[in-house]
C-alpha cells in the first residue's frame, strides 16, 4: 500500500494549529506543528514532507524569507502559504517564491482540509506522471484499490523468479502493462520484452512470425528471417490473446515451453532460446478447453502463475486518481490548459460500468482533450453514448404501460402489484437509456438521484445492475 503523506504546518498560533492538524490527522495522514522558521529547518533536516502550509508572516521572520529557506532545505515540498492579512502583492511575492496557492485565514480556514487534500491529490499525480518509462517500476501502474495491490504485490513475487505467467482479464485493463512491470522487474531486463498479439495476426503467418523462417521456405521468402522467440532471447515474450492460437500451432508452442528450443519455418533443426513467456489472455481458457479450442496440457504449461486483472468497474475507487494521471498525460501531450474534472463528470465516471475498462476511459479523456482548450471537463464535453445528456421530456410511460394493459385485457389485475411492476419497468427503462448512470437516469424521471436509488433498494434493482454491468 502507498505510504500515508506527510504534513508539516508552520504557524506560531498553536490552538489554531492544532486545531488544523486535529482535522488532518484522522483523513490525511501524518502532521506535525513547527511554531518558528527556526522549527521549521530543524524539522526539514535529513527529511522532506509531501505538504508544507506556512503562515505568512512567522514570529521570528519575515514570511518571504521563510519560504526562500524551506525551498532550499526541501526543493520538492508542496507549499502553501496562509496570511491574516492576505493583499494581493503578497500574494503576487509567495506565488513567485514558489508557493502552489495562497490563503486568507479568517475567510477559508473551514475549506483548508479540503484544500490541502485536493494539493495532495495533485501532488500524487504530478509524481505519477513524472514517471520516466525507462525507469519501469510498480509505481507506473496507477492503482490504490485493494484488487490491484493484490495484483501489484503477485507481480513482486513473480518477476524475480522465471516462471511462466498467464495473465487473465477483460480486454482493456492493462495486462500488457502487468507483463512490462515483471520483465523490468526481473533479472531479465536488460534482455528485449517482445509482444505479440495472437489475435492480430492471420493464423498462416502466426508461425513463422514466432519462430521465423529460412531463406526460400516458401514463396516470397528471399531472407532468411528470425521470429519473435529468437528476439526475446536472454529475455521475455508476451504472447497476449494466447486463446486465439489456432490448434495447430498450439503443439508446438507446448514443445518450445518443454524443450526451450523452436524451429524455424523451412529450417534444418531446434534452435535453443532461453525466453521467459508471459501469455495473456481474456477467454475462459478452462470453457475453451471444454470446447476442444484449447489444449489442455498448454493450459497447465501457461498456467504456472496465474495472475487475474480486475476490471475497471470492480476497482472504482482507482477512477479518480486514475482519469487525473491519463488527463495529465493527454494535457501535457497537447499543452491544453485543462484543471481537471468537475464534480458532475467525476459522478459519471463513478457510475459508469466502463465495459472498455481502462482503454475506453483513456480514449473519453483524449477526446475532451482534444474538444476542450481550458478550463474544466465538464459532461457535455464527453460522448453522447455513455455521458451525453439525455432528453427529460421523451415519455417513457407508453413503452411500459402496454405491460399493464396486457394484465387488463387477461383479466388479472391487482393494484398494488400493478404499480410496483409499473414502477420497475419504469426505472429499468430509464436505466437503459442512459447505460446505468443513475444520476442521469434520476434526471430521465425528474425525481432525485437518492429516491432513485432507494427505489431500486426497495424493488430489488442492485442485483440487475450488477448482471448489467
Amino acid at each position: 500500500m502507498s505510504k500515508s503523506p506527510s504534513i508539516l504546518i508552520v504557524e506560531s498560533d498553536e490552538s489554531l494549529a492544532q486545531e488544523l492538524s486535529g482535522r488532518l490527522q484522522s483523513s490525511e495522514g501524518c502532521v506535525e506543528i513547527a511554531r518558528s522558521c527556526a522549527e521549521t529547518l530543524n524539522l526539514l533536516q535529513g527529511r522532506t514532507f509531501d505538504l508544507i502550509l506556512c503562515d505568512s508572516n512567522p514570529s521570528d521572520l519575515e514570511g518571504t524569507e521563510t519560504l526562500k529557506l524551506i525551498r532550499r532545505s526541501d526543493p520538492e515540498s508542496t507549499v502553501i502559504v496562509w496570511s491574516s492579512t492576505p493583499s494581493v502583492q503578497a500574494a503576487v511575492e509567495f506565488m513567485r517564491l514558489g508557493a502552489v496557492n495562497y490563503l486568507d485565514k479568517s475567510s477559508e480556514l473551514e475549506k483548508i482540509p479540503l484544500i490541502l487534500s485536493e494539493a495532495l491529490r495533485k501532488r500524487r499525480v504530478e509524481n505519477q506522471v513524472k514517471k520516466n518509462s525507462s525507469a519501469f517500476d510498480l509505481d507506473s501502474i496507477v492503482g490504490e484499490s485493494l484488487g490491484m495491490q493484490r495484483v501489484l504485490n503477485m507481480v513482486r513475487r513473480v518477476a524475480p523468479t522465471d516462471s511462466t505467467v498467464l495473465i487473465h482479464g477483460e480486454s482493456g485493463t492493462g495486462k500488457e502493462l502487468i507483463a512490462k512491470a515483471i520483465h523490468h522487474l526481473s533479472a531479465r531486463n536488460e534482455g528485449n520484452l517482445v509482444a505479440l498479439n495472437c489475435g492480430a495476426i492471420p493464423p498462416e503467418l502466426l508461425e513463422s512470425e514466432l519462430f521465423g523462417f529460412e531463406k526460400g521456405a516458401f514463396t516470397g521468402a528471399h531472407r532468411t528471417r528470425i521470429g519473435r522467440f529468437e528476439m526475446a532471447d536472454k529475455g521475455t515474450i508476451f504472447l497476449d490473446e494466447i486463446g486465439d492460437m489456432p490448434l495447430t500451432l498450439q503443439v508446438k508452442m507446448l514443445r518450445v515451453l518443454q524443450e526451450r528450443t523452436i524451429d524455424r519455418v523451412g529450417g534444418g533443426g531446434p534452435i535453443r532460446v532461453d525466453v521467459r513467456v508471459i501469455a495473456a489472455t481474456h477467454q475462459d481458457l478452462p470453457a475453451a478447453i471444454q470446447e476442444k479450442r484449447f489444449r489442455e496440457d498448454l493450459y497447465y504449461r501457461l498456467n504456472v502463475f496465474p495472475i487475474e486483472v480486475p476490471p475497471l468497474r470492480e476497482r472504482k475507487s482507482d477512477i479518480p486518481l486514475l482519469a487525473q494521471t491519463i488527463l495529465e498525460r493527454f494535457r501535457f501531450k497537447r499543452e491544453h490548459d485543462i484543471e481537471g474534472f468537475s464534480e458532475e463528470v467525476t459522478a459519471a465516471f463513478m457510475e459508469y460500468h466502463w465495459p472498455g475498462n481502462v482503454r475506453e476511459l483513456e480514449n473519453i479523456i483524449e477526446r475532451a482533450v482534444i474538444m476542450k482548450d481550458g478550463g474544466l471537463v465538464r459532461l457535455e464535453d464527453l460522448p453522447e453514448g455513455p455521458f451525453g445528456a439525455f432528453e427529460t421530456d421523451e415519455s417513457l410511460v407508453p413503452e411500459v404501460s402496454e405491460q399493464v394493459r396486457g394484465q387488463f385485457h387477461q383479466g388479472e389485475v391487482n393494484f398494488s402489484t400493478a404499480v410496483t411492476n409499473f414502477e420497475r419497468q419504469l426505472i429499468l427503462e430509464a436505466l437503459d437509456r442512459t447505460n446505468w448512470v443513475k444520476n442521469r437516469a434520476a434526471k430521465l424521471l425528474d425525481m432525485k438521484r437518492t429516491t432513485l436509488v432507494e427505489k431500486m433498494k426497495r424493488i430489488n434493482l442492485e442485483k440487475d445492475a450488477q448482471v448489467k454491468n
